[in-house]
């Protein structure tokens, strides 16, 4: 079967992603670095990049500004809100990937679950993502080695 461009283009612009890590820390923790704005600068956005949080608290209809910056010191603005939060156990956000000029690349809806395994900490994340624009197609192809690699970074962190 054939299928025509538009379809092929609507196929390509959704992306539905599952994480999931154990984490050697106490869920407390691992809740922390994802709840307070100054842990989670520490490790949010792919392996090199920084992150400059404006706004992240961590409760339902709260706002969500930051912006990652790669290597090379480009910008990557997003924006969203929080839709629910029952600590310590499970968030639920929309994300936005904009450009400079504040238009959407990408709409994300995330959910994070976080489960005490003894003393560690169980992960999953699931996003699901669509493109809204050319650029935004690219992001969320990336989706899944820009996630692992900000777990990465989160791992490094817990273990300090």
């Amino acid at each position: 079967m054939n299928m025509s461009r538009t379809a092929r283009t609507e196929a390509q612009s959704r992306r539905e992603l599952v994480v999931s890590r154990v984490f050697e820390a106490p869920r407390e923790q691992v809740w922390a670095a994802w709840t307070n704005p100054g842990e989670l600068a520490r490790w949010w956005g792919p392996r090199h990049f920084t992150c400059e949080v404006r706004a992240w608290d961590a409760q339902a209809d709260e706002a969500i500004d930051l912006t990652m910056i790669g290597p090379d010191g480009d910008r990557y603005p997003m924006t969203g809100i929080f839709h629910e939060v029952e600590a310590p156990e499970w968030l639920v956000f929309t994300a936005n990937a904009v450009g400079e000029d504040g238009h959407r690349h990408i709409e994300a809806l995330t959910t994070l679950v976080l489960d005490a395994v003894g003393e560690a900490t169980r992960l999953t994340l699931e996003v699901h993502a669509t493109a809204l624009s050319e650029a935004g197609l690219g992001m969320i192809a990336g989706m899944e080695e820009g996630w692992n690699q900000s777990l990465d970074c989160l791992a490094q962190v817990l273990a300090r």
